[in-house]
């Protein structure tokens, strides 16, 4: 066959080059595409940095972190964008998957209250009897709400766990008084308080605000993959991980005001989205690397609020790996100054 090509060719007259190669494709599933923790996986989609790659990654939304762990069990993603908790959730179900590149060093989440209740709900400790709003059961944002709760003495039984989802969902039950508190993202939680909807109960957006809130530190936003995967598409991970560590670079090297105006975004939405990164831009990564401490940070609250899960002995160190990320480090060179 490409010696006719090459003879039609000659007897044409012209040339004849082979077909390029097509970019790989990949899908990820991202717990919420629009909250501002995954706002590296969004850049690296607007900035081109996949097409960098040779990558042609497609961006599914998911309300739910614990829903995501499904999807990309039964093979309908090749990865998720969400709580690096669910590499160990997984691994305790028996299933193998691993974090290559950590987002952020905090949940970056915010626990409202609604407006009707200011001065009648101050802290967790007056959470007795009300009804909580989390993305969905068994997500992080549950564990969250249940880590906050047992720190103020209460019991899961004193209050009402509601699945709610995230976005306009959430903001819905919270205005219409199905739940009196719950925990959601920027930059919704922003545009809450802005109205006058919400205001702010628990603040778990920088490291330094976790440490008081949780009495620790909590890594949060990563993307993780099945292991077995990892191992069969070791270039197109790298790739991959290159890309979202580039988009990391970039949140640290641009004001607010730059990343949001990169994500098409103008005017007030532009300006609300430019405020609440600025507040909260210190969770993000400057190098994608789970800290050492991180991810027994994870299992030790994991184990305080969740009995069968102080029951099972797990592998740490096959819940992540560092290697892609150093790697993409490498490759990209020393860090520009902002």
């Amino acid at each position: 066959m490409f010696m006719l090509r090459c003879w039609l060719c000659l007897l044409l007259g012209c040339v004849w080059l082979p077909p390029a190669q097509a970019a790989d494709r990949l899908a990820l599933i991202v717990a919420g595409l629009d909250k501002q923790i995954y706002l590296p996986v969004r850049l690296a989609s607007q900035l081109g940095y996949f097409r960098e790659q040779d990558l042609e990654v497609e961006l599914q939304s998911e309300a739910s972190g614990a829903n995501a762990e499904d999807v990309l069990l039964v093979g309908a993603a090749q990865g998720v964008v969400g709580a690096y908790h669910h590499t160990l959730d997984l691994q305790a179900r028996g299933k193998a998957a691993q974090a290559v590149v950590l987002f952020t060093l905090s949940p970056g989440e915010v626990v409202l209250v609604g407006a009707r209740l200011a001065g009648v709900i101050n802290s967790p400790a007056d959470w007795k009897g009300r009804r909580l709003g989390v993305t969905g059961l068994s997500s992080v944002t549950h564990l969250l709400t249940h880590a906050l709760a047992s720190r103020q003495g209460l019991k899961p039984q004193d209050y009402t766990v509601l699945p709610v989802g995230s976005g306009a969902a959430f903001a819905a039950a919270l205005r219409e008084g199905r739940i009196d508190a719950g925990m959601s993202s920027e930059p919704l939680a922003s545009s809450l308080v802005q109205s006058g909807e919400a205001r702010v109960l628990v603040d778990l957006r920088t490291p330094e605000a976790t440490q008081k809130a949780l009495g620790q530190g909590y890594p949060f936003a990563a993307l993780y993959l099945q292991s077995a995967w990892i191992s069969s598409h070791l270039g197109e991970v790298q790739r991959l991980v290159t890309a979202l560590v580039k988009a990391l670079r970039f949140i640290q090297q641009r004001s607010p005001a730059e990343v949001a105006s990169a994500l098409g975004l103008q005017g007030d939405e532009a300006a609300l989205y430019a405020r609440a990164l600025g507040e909260s831009r210190a969770m993000f990564s400057p190098d994608g690397l789970m800290p050492e401490a991180g991810p027994q940070q994870v299992l030790s609250l994991a184990t305080r609020v969740n009995r069968p899960q102080r029951e099972r002995r797990l592998d740490l160190s096959r819940t992540f790996t560092n290697d892609f990320v150093r790697q993409a480090n490498a490759r990209l060179g020393p860090m520009a100054g902002p």
